[in-house]
């Protein structure tokens, strides 16, 4: 025998609910249809054109199925998403790039070519987000649906004072580094940082110490004019970048060419060959990931302050 609309929809709409709760919430909606559908009529409707409405109006069972079950039908919820949210964001930034830059740093190590080196790491990157994504997402959905309840919380004296002058002192903070970095370099150049047999070298090639001031002097150029104007805006990020694309350019291509360490440092055999190669690989990752976060946090900023 064929079933009607109506017999259909109230079916689909009560078939999981409990046994307790199902003869009542078919009731109640059978009910309520009827009258919608009579209203319809009332007013002109034919009452297959009346009764399809009314189902169209009342929209998807399993929407209406779980509202009678108290059921969300959202994977994570208000109360929990932006703890979620700002849980998965941090490691999304920090553990994939970690992981990679680390399996990046044992294969160079283990000489490795580029094809390599690149496979794995990115291999390792996206397998990392894939099993963050999941297995946070997860933990969230089970805490969620267990009814576990999680004060995240904030602390009001974490709310930043308008008008703080962190500015001024981040200025001198870097101007304070910078100086330490020029000063290190005329050490090593006029004085020798390191001592052999009584006598004193340098370990930087000697005819880089210029290059490396200039450097310097024009980061510190940048700090200031940073201070000044208060705020990162586009020419100051693509500046940022500029630089430190530069100051990693000229420290990697020394180090490909065996050209940052001077020769008198090279011949005295303080460190055996391979030592100074796993050094340099060391130093060479570490001038990456240190300037590359650099860039990073000038468009972060330059985002920040459009805002």
């Amino acid at each position: 025998m064929d079933t009607t609309l109506t017999e259909r929809y109230v079916t689909a709409a009560t078939r999981h609910l409990a046994p307790k709760v199902r003869e009542e919430s078919r009731t109640d909606l059978e009910q309520s249809i009827a009258e919608a559908i009579a209203s319809r009529v009332s007013m002109g409707e034919e009452p297959a054109a009346a009764e399809r409405a009314t189902l169209i109006d009342l929209g998807d069972p399993a929407v209406l199925a779980a509202g009678y079950s108290h059921q969300p039908l959202h994977l994570i919820g208000p109360p929990y998403y932006l703890t979620w949210w700002r849980l998965l964001r941090k490691l999304l930034a920090i553990v994939p790039i970690c992981a990679a830059g680390g399996v990046a740093l044992g294969q160079t190590l283990d000489g490795a070519d580029i094809g390599e080196i690149l496979s794995a790491s990115i291999t390792v990157g996206l397998s990392l987000i894939v099993h963050l994504c999941f297995w946070v997402t997860l933990v969230f959905f089970i805490i969620e649906r267990s009814g576990v309840e999680i004060d995240a919380g904030w602390d009001p004296d974490e709310l930043p004072v308008p008008g703080a002058d962190s500015a001024k002192s981040e200025l001198i903070a870097t101007l304070v580094f910078l100086g330490l970095a020029a000063g290190a370099v005329l050490w090593d150049r006029f004085g020798g940082s390191m001592r052999v047999d009584g006598e004193t070298m340098p370990i930087l090639n000697t005819a880089l110490w210029p290059w490396l001031l200039v450097l310097i002097g024009l980061h510190a150029v940048f700090a200031v004019v940073l201070q000044r104007r208060g705020r990162w805006d586009a020419g100051l990020a693509v500046a940022n970048t500029v630089l430190a694309v530069v100051f990693v350019s000229l420290i990697l291509n020394l180090l490909v060419r065996g050209a940052l360490v001077s020769p008198e440092f090279l011949d005295s055999g303080v460190f055996e060959a391979e030592t100074l190669r796993i050094l340099g690989i060391l130093l060479g990752f570490g001038v990456v990931a240190l300037w590359g976060w650099s860039i990073l946090d000038g468009w972060l900023k330059r985002r920040r302050d459009a805002r």
